[in-house]
């Protein structure tokens, strides 16, 4: 949950994953889904991200696009 909508727990998260999340949801959505696995990858976006980023090294990183709204 996001900050801004009272969550309190701090989750690691590689930063491009955490970009991509915050990219493709808003706060509302994340608040309301951002512990259903299934809803999160039920997005295309996030589904192709998860999989192009899988075949990545751990350590790997990259730029993405801005939030579109």
């Amino acid at each position: 949950m996001p900050k801004s909508r009272g969550g309190r727990d701090v989750v690691p998260m590689h930063p491009i994953c955490q970009q991509t999340l915050i990219t493709n949801f808003t706060n509302s959505e994340l608040q309301r889904h951002g512990t259903n696995v299934e809803i999160l990858l039920a997005n295309p976006n996030i589904r192709k991200f998860v999989d192009w980023v899988a075949k990545k090294d751990p350590d790997f990183t990259a730029t993405i696009a801005k939030k579109q709204r």
